[in-house]
């Protein structure tokens, strides 16, 4: 080889020596995190592949149990199917374990309720709640949708046109004291024939059609009506929920006759453990105080559509929980 062609090749290569990145502990560690990083993503695809979406039935009552008892909701077995029962919704799974839910309620053919909409912890920030949300949108399409989003939920619903239309607080505990039942000529049990002015005052203070949903409520509930004139003017509802039981709907046109109402249902259930949920205008909230019953969460009412007003002058008071509304 000619002495000019090696000393090229020697200069090209300390050049090229030169020009290369030291394998320095920095260049290393880039090295590692680019690596790791594109392993992660690979692994993201493929759990993400892994996950069908598919309707809720009632097989998945007891993976959607265990989703919400991971978030402490106080949701029983009875309490998911009673939800099912009345409405539709999907579910998301993964090796056939349920990972995430979302139910809506139908009230006739132009508004709806959602609620249960829950993402397993191990899998948030993957999209999914935006995923099942979506599929109960285009299933619901095109009512009007209303929800109770937690602090949590509020810029999944914002990026989907939700607006804020209210709030809810939710109280609850073991009364302090056995409660007296207002006079009979005021508050009495419901009686079956008036389950057709239960669903107009109900009709009057959501806008809804919810007949389905009463009708369950006045299979499986304890009703009161308060009357006037010898009509009923309100009604409300107690039925076994989560820890003990829960009152509402509590429908009613003022504050002192959903008072009425309340302390009806107090006096037959004792002492025992309650939960109401009640809109934040129902001016309520200290009377609840008083007699025992703490506030121990919050909610945000977010509406998608044209909201429809109460027409009057019954309003809802109490809703029948966070997810009916």
């Amino acid at each position: 080889m000619p002495a000019a062609d090696s000393c090229r090749r020697r200069c090209l290569t300390s050049i090229a020596a030169d020009n290369a990145s030291p394998d320095t502990p920095d260049n290393l560690s880039q090295t590692r995190r680019t690596i790791m990083t594109a392993a992660a993503t690979q692994t993201e695809r493929r759990e993400n592949e892994d996950v069908v979406l598919v309707p809720f039935a009632r097989a998945h009552l007891q993976g959607a149990l265990k989703l919400s008892q991971e978030m402490s909701w106080p949701y029983r077995i009875e309490d998911w199917d009673f939800a099912l029962q009345l409405g539709r919704g999907f579910v998301l799974q993964r090796a056939g374990v349920v990972i995430g839910t979302a139910v809506w309620w139908a009230y006739g053919e132009t508004h709806a309720s959602a609620g249960m909409i829950i993402v397993a912890k191990a899998a948030q920030g993957r999209g999914y709640g935006g995923r099942l949300i979506d599929a109960l949108l285009a299933a619901a399409h095109p009512r009007t949708i209303v929800l109770n989003s937690t602090a949590e939920g509020l810029a999944l619903y914002e990026r989907r046109g939700f607006v804020t239309i209210g709030a809810i607080h939710q109280y609850q505990g073991i009364p302090k004291e056995r409660h007296e039942a207002p006079a009979p000529c005021l508050v009495r049990a419901m009686a079956p024939s008036e389950f057709e002015a239960i669903a107009r005052l109900d009709r009057e203070a959501t806008g809804w059609v919810r007949r389905l949903l009463l009708q369950r409520f006045v299979q499986i509930a304890d009703g009161h009506v308060l009357l006037r004139d010898g009509k009923p003017r309100g009604y409300a509802m107690s039925r076994l929920f989560g820890r003990g039981h829960v009152i509402g709907p509590v429908v009613a046109e003022s504050p002192a006759d959903a008072r009425a109402l309340i302390e009806a249902a107090l006096a037959r259930l004792g002492r025992a453990f309650v939960r109401i949920d009640i809109s934040a205008s129902s001016q309520l909230g200290e009377w609840l105080d008083g007699i025992g019953l703490q506030q121990v969460g919050d909610a945000t009412t977010m509406v998608l559509g044209t909201q429809i007003t109460s027409t009057g002058p019954a309003r809802m008071f109490a809703l029948a929980n966070q997810s009916f509304s």
